[in-house]
């Protein structure tokens, strides 16, 4: 339980308001608001005159946070990672905490559309397709086609756009997946109580995104079993791409929020480990990739074969995992 959680708690024990504390402190109610909200933390002063109101000791109102999460890693000097690496740990401050977390909760529907465009783009050229085919068209095949493929064109360029745009802005915090944190008090509260608010709304995000991946598919399976007619598949094929992006969506939505939550505590995919082992891939990925290429250039223009060279590239990528994980065993060895 971090500070403003417990000014929270025992303001409520206590019976008061918050402009009944703000009197008791001689500040404004907005100050004690913002304490509570952890948007900003009390001066020392205010403190121990907190531990006087609510007859508690200033220790309990400050470390009770470490007391709470026992079992969590902390970033100092004395870090093994930053022992072996000679790194400091990169500060984040509670100002920075709450900047990136409103910066990521922001960007994250935009960039959930701007992907599920991607995947909605193709739906346009195949109604319009399907169309030109019935009797009596307005438009023939060839001009469906172009105007489809225009439209396309539009919607990647347009979602392309978004998300360059939104990734610029989110570079500005890329240090929180690559570098060893050293968040100051509170922040490590804050990201775990708007995590744990967040946490259902996840949940019912990928359970309906998976659910609609599956039942996408129930349309042309039902068109198969009845042999509908040729422009019946199209429209499905239609539909099944847009209950697609829907759940692509959600994936994109809950995904960029709950990693913003991780990052900030360095959990799941952004401990401190896997930090050091992906700065370690990086290097590997340097010297695998550009020699890839060169193999894939060297078979093709040798060979002649463009089409059929390009299943290096799948290879190439099963293969990597491969080497990530027998790299990864060697370091361990």
């Amino acid at each position: 339980m971090i500070l403003a959680d417990k000014i929270i708690k025992l303001r409520k024990q206590n019976g008061w308001s918050q402009e009944d504390l703000a009197m008791k402190l001689s500040v404004s109610r907005q100050s004690v608001s913002k304490w509570e909200s952890a948007a900003a933390v009390p001066d020392l002063n205010k403190i121990i005159r907190l531990g006087d109101i609510f007859s508690v000791s200033t220790d309990y109102l400050l470390k009770d946070e470490l007391e709470d999460n026992p079992g969590r890693q902390t970033n100092g000097p004395d870090h093994p990672f930053l022992e072996s690496e000679g790194q400091m740990p990169h500060p984040v401050s509670l100002e920075d905490a709450h900047a990136y977390l409103d910066l990521a909760h922001k960007s994250a529907p935009r960039l959930a559309v701007a992907v599920a465009s991607c995947v909605f783009s193709p739906v346009p050229l195949l109604l319009l397709l399907g169309r030109s085919e019935l009797a009596g068209a307005a438009l023939s095949e060839n001009q469906a086609a172009g105007i489809g493929v225009t439209l396309l064109l539009l919607i990647i360029a347009a979602a392309v756009t978004v998300m360059i745009l939104l990734g610029s802005r989110l570079d500005k915090y890329a240090f929180l997946e690559k570098e060893v944190l050293a968040p100051q008090y509170g922040v490590a509260g804050l990201a775990e109580s708007r995590r744990d608010r967040f946490e259902t709304a996840h949940k019912l995000a990928i359970a309906l995104g998976v659910a609609l991946c599956i039942v996408s598919a129930v349309p042309l399976m039902l068109a198969a079993a009845f042999d509908a007619q040729d422009g019946t598949y199209i429209h499905l094929t239609a539909l099944l791409l847009c209950l697609v992006a829907v759940a692509v969506g959600l994936f994109v939505w809950s995904g960029i929020r709950y990693d913003a939550y991780q990052k900030l505590l360095e959990e799941g995919d952004y401990t401190a480990q896997k930090k050091r082992e992906n700065q370690k891939n990086e290097k590997l990925a340097s010297i695998y990739w550009p020699l890839v290429t060169a193999i894939y250039l060297g078979v093709s223009f040798l060979t002649g074969r463009w089409g059929i060279s390009w299943v290096i590239w799948p290879c190439a990528g099963v293969l990597y995992a491969a080497v990530i994980g027998i790299a990864a065993l060697l370091r361990r060895g």
